[in-house]
């Protein structure tokens, strides 16, 4: 008696389909339909009925007799799930322009920057449709940056200067970026820190008891990474050089010195200037105005601030 339905499509696999197939049921990025679909294939392949497949893996005959076909028809693309179109678009794109042209150059009556609901409500659309207009386009109008122009006459040379000497040192000579981190607290809580526990972070008490300041003189050599330090109780400018005398102290004599600071009055001192005649291998290069971030022993004073300072407790 002859079978009824429709005749099963004969699969048969060459040696690169077999090996993709047999991959993707192995990976373990594939998706779990995809692996099914490549079981089924390389069943097909060795001959089962759609029944005996269906009951094997645990799918519908149905399910069976559809990748089967689908792979004869289209070998490897046809068990790959075409993209979806979603549905339709409920927004035009001159409606999308309007949004970005009114989030770039205007603010609503009552705050300075927009927001997705006040956006969404002047539209008449929801606050997530402009949340991902302006994630799209990359606005994040809620952020503000600063930045600082610096009016020194002499910025393009300060700063030729100083990343010469930091990319290409003087020979026979030290190059140090000194600065002062003034008023160091060290303070005391007001009751112990309690540690972090899971999903609770470190807890410390807001109220504090202060044991006193410190100034912090450090003096950063840039081929070395090593630092001379030395705690002052201010930072005038006889102290500063006194750290001077440091410096010269421990460099060797046969080095000049190079010293990399900022416009802080206490380094342009009579005083200092007199230190510096007496002193002839001792050259200072200043940053540019509002430019001192340039001093690289600013950076180790905030890994000092953040390690070390920032979370303790002095008794």
């Amino acid at each position: 008696m002859a079978s009824r339905g429709r005749p099963s499509a004969v699969i048969e696999l060459s040696d690169d389909e077999c090996a993709t197939l047999n991959r993707w049921t192995r990976r373990q990025k594939s998706s779990q339909a995809l692996a099914l679909r490549s079981r089924i294939v390389l069943a097909c392949a060795a001959g089962e009925s759609n029944a005996a497949i269906a009951a094997r893996l645990g799918c519908n005959p149905a399910t069976v007799s559809k990748w089967r076909r689908r792979f004869a028809a289209d070998r490897l693309e046809g068990l790959v799930d075409a993209p979806r179109s979603g549905a339709p678009r409920t927004i035009s794109d001159d409606d999308v322009e309007a949004i970005i042209v009114e989030t770039l150059e205007t603010t609503p009556v009552d705050a300075t920057h927009w927001t997705t609901r006040s956006l969404a409500a002047r539209h008449d659309i929801s606050h997530e449709t402009v949340s991902q207009i302006w994630k799209a386009f990359g606005l994040k109008p809620w952020r503000q940056d600063e930045f600082k122009i610096s009016p020194d006459p002499d910025l393009v040379e300060k700063i030729r200067d100083i990343v010469g000497l930091y990319m290409s040192p003087p020979v026979a000579a030290a190059v140090f970026a000194v600065d002062e981190k003034p008023q160091i607290q060290a303070l005391k809580r007001s009751a112990p820190i309690l540690p972090m526990l899971p999903t609770t972070p470190q807890r410390a008490t807001h109220d504090y008891q202060r044991n006193g300041t410190i100034d912090l003189f450090a003096a950063l050599e840039i081929a070395t990474g090593t630092v001379i330090t030395e705690l002052r109780p201010t930072h005038t400018s006889a102290e500063f050089i006194k750290f001077l005398n440091k410096i010269n102290r421990e460099v060797p004599d046969d080095l000049d010195v190079h010293i990399i600071l900022d416009n802080l009055s206490t380094h342009k001192t009579p005083q200092v200037k007199r230190w510096l005649q007496r002193h002839k291998r001792f050259h200072f290069h200043f940053t540019p105005t509002y430019g001192s971030w340039m001093n690289l022993v600013e950076r180790w004073f905030s890994t000092l601030t953040t390690k070390q300072i920032q979370r303790s407790s002095y008794d």
